[in-house]
């Protein structure tokens, strides 16, 4: 299988980094979809893949960095001449928001335009995603994959509940963490994982000024807790992902950020500093994600 790592940034919208999306293509050319963040079409666009192929769509969770760009996946797929509906599987509140965006919702004057024309009028199954939510446990299996979700440690529950997955396909194992805090959770989905794709958003310094500034969540993982979890998992191959725009030297990122990192810190020598914490435990295979990054399982 192949996986792409279509956007690897955080929240806010940053000059280098989309918002969380993976790609994950199967050898018989099946295309799964983990998370929508920003730019996940043009993403898949760049590395040749049609939208409109991806047949599975699977979110962790509803913050904006990770669903924000369904619309215009939904909308694009249906241009590109998509097949049926796409599947969307998402937590609780999956429904509402899909319910909001296209027929009777947000974009219903684009499509009562478009769908004026025959061959869009004879496509409509197209903008009509079929949602499931899922609560933990195996959301989904078929004769390519199995999918098992389980709770995450980053937003209370009442708000939107946070999921990680594993995902078992061609003899393989990738667990993909979501956001989270470290948790017993995504330890056992990342038990001895051939992949382990987890959040990585600040070092420690970063998750210390937020938890006393109270400016944000500060429940993600510091690099040393995603080494400690490696370790322990036994995972075979670790990618940080989800990296907290830490990197970035854009003067409208730092003064954007101003209140909620220390942004005298803020630069490229913070990857160095994710490596270090991880490597003070873990010594395995470690990759820091960059957009469009591939791994071949």
């Amino acid at each position: 299988m192949r996986i792409v790592l279509l956007g690897t940034g955080a929240a806010l919208p940053d000059p280098d980094r989309c918002h969380t999306a993976i790609l994950i293509t199967l050898d018989n050319g099946r295309h799964v979809m983990l998370d929508c963040g920003h730019g996940a079409t043009r993403q898949l666009m760049r590395i040749d893949v049609n939208p409109a192929d991806v047949g599975d769509l699977f979110l962790t969770h509803l913050h904006h960095d990770h669903v924000c760009e369904l619309p215009f996946f939904v909308i694009s797929g249906w241009i590109l001449n998509r097949i049926g509906a796409l599947n969307v599987f998402g937590p609780e509140g999956t429904k509402n928001l899909v319910s909001h965006l296209f027929e009777g919702g947000a974009f219903d004057a684009d499509i009562r335009a478009r769908g004026a024309y025959p061959a869009r009028q004879a496509n409509m199954e197209a903008i009509r995603p079929h949602v499931r939510e899922y609560a933990p446990g195996v959301i989904f299996e078929d004769k390519d994959l199995r999918v098992t979700a389980a709770y995450m440690d980053h937003i209370p529950q009442e708000v939107s509940p946070c999921f990680g997955f594993r995902i078992e396909a061609e003899g393989k194992v990738v667990t993909f963490s979501g956001d989270t805090a470290p948790c017993k959770n995504i330890l056992a989905l990342s038990r001895d994982a051939d992949l382990l794709i987890h959040e990585c958003t600040f070092t420690e310094a970063f998750i210390e000024h937020r938890r006393h500034s109270k400016v944000g969540t500060f429940s993600h993982t510091s690099p040393a807790d995603l080494g400690k979890l490696a370790v322990e998992a036994g995972v075979k191959q670790l990618v940080a992902t989800h990296i907290g725009h830490v990197d970035s030297l854009s003067t409208v990122l730092k003064r954007a950020a101003k209140k909620h990192m220390p942004v005298e810190l803020m630069g490229p020598h913070q990857i160095d500093a994710f490596v270090q914490e991880i490597r003070s435990v873990y010594r395995g295979p470690l990759q820091i994600a960059h957009d469009l990054m591939r791994i071949d399982l």
